[in-house]
């Protein structure tokens, strides 16, 4: 019983001493993105010669700063644990509790534990507070630069939508959109049947979305056979609502982790891609096991006592290493957006080659 409670001390110092090595970098990394995205937005302030305020520049990089500082926190799990390390092995407590016959995986466990729960609270609590701040903030930025980026924004002139509505499918195209989407001018609707027959023509003024219908005004109904009728308002069945075209205002970073796959599911169904939502939901799926995999990478290089020496140079061959597992991801990231394989290969494959490699390393270092 004595050496049970005497683990359990060990694990919870151990465990307290990685969270507040993994917080303080987090913390240190979320002041740097501030100052930076601070100067940002100054730089587009200037650009769009735009009267915006002090107070409402530093206000929307506030509510950017979260779902940034969300993306370092890998980093900061993999800075802070390698310093744990060094430290530990510099005061030889690494020295006296091996020699105590404790195990590398039994003090790494702590770190890796601490580690997966941080990416659980992170995804589970602290993402859904980014992403509703980081809406907010791309609101504010659209109706302060006058810019708009909506779900139905497209690089060409105009905007195209094509959904499978009540009514059969559609395509709809809108000369302009104005009010993050929910209103679109100079409207031409196509209109099919279930078996992909063309059933009407449709021109209108103005198209206004509601929940589940899009309320077109002033609309030319041309429908196969007939002449055409003029209707003074005329309803387009969608599966669209006004919510979720203005909480998709910008990124997939504006949408929260449980709003994810209703979305996604919405996004299909009305013709929209999806693919950079279901990366995104597969790698915040993948984020606490991704933080434990810097846990290893980090004991790979930051083990070493200081009596051998190096011990410097291997901690920064370390955080190369885990630079260069970054680079891997977003590479596999970058495949998955352009369909070149599937959301869960691009967010998984990364996070298990990394910890194979780093368990394989570990095992000849340690266990010969």
């Amino acid at each position: 019983m004595p050496g049970i409670s005497a683990a359990g001390t060990l694990a919870r110092y151990f465990s307290l001493r990685f969270l507040i090595a993994m917080l303080a970098m987090f913390a240190i990394c979320c002041v740097l993105i501030f100052f930076v995205d601070f100067i940002e937005m100054l730089r587009r302030a200037g650009n769009y010669d735009s009267d915006v305020s002090g107070f409402l520049l530093t206000w929307m990089t506030l509510l950017r700063l979260p779902s940034f500082s969300e993306l370092t926190l890998p980093f900061a799990v993999l800075i802070g644990t390698v310093g744990i390390f060094l430290m530990l092995s510099r005061s030889s407590e690494l020295i006296v509790v091996r020699a105590a016959g404790v195990s590398v995986w039994q003090f790494m466990l702590p770190a890796m534990i601490v580690a997966f729960l941080l990416g659980i609270v992170f995804v589970t609590l602290y993402n859904p507070l980014a992403a509703s701040a980081r809406a907010e903030a791309e609101r504010l930025y659209a109706k302060a630069f006058d810019r708009e980026d909506t779900l139905l924004k497209t690089k060409n002139a105009g905007a195209w939508l094509r959904e499978d509505g009540a009514d059969g499918p559609s395509v709809l195209h809108a000369a302009r959109s104005s009010n993050q989407g929910l209103e679109l001018n100079g409207v031409t609707v196509f209109q099919y049947a279930p078996d992909q027959s063309p059933t009407e023509r449709i021109e209108a003024r103005k198209a206004i979305l509601k929940d589940g219908r899009w309320e077109l005004e002033d609309a030319w109904v041309s429908a196969v056979g007939s002449e055409p009728t003029l209707y003074k308002h005329y309803l387009l069945s969608t599966y669209l609502t006004p919510t979720q075209v203005r909480d998709t205002l910008g990124t997939e970073f504006s949408i929260s982790f449980w709003d994810l796959p209703n979305f996604i599911e919405i996004a299909e169904r009305a013709g929209l891609p999806a693919t950079q939502y279901r990366v995104q939901y597969q790698l915040l799926l993948s984020r606490p096991f991704l933080l434990m995999t810097m846990v290893l990478i980090a004991a790979t290089c930051s083990l070493r006592a200081f009596r051998f020496g190096n011990v410097q140079l291997n901690a920064l061959g370390g955080i190369a290493a885990g630079f260069a597992f970054f680079v891997l991801a977003e590479v596999s990231r970058n495949f998955a957006m352009a369909g070149l394989t599937s959301a869960m290969a691009a967010a998984w494959v990364p996070i298990v080659i990394a910890a194979s490699l780093a368990l394989t390393v570990l095992l000849y270092k340690e266990d010969g």
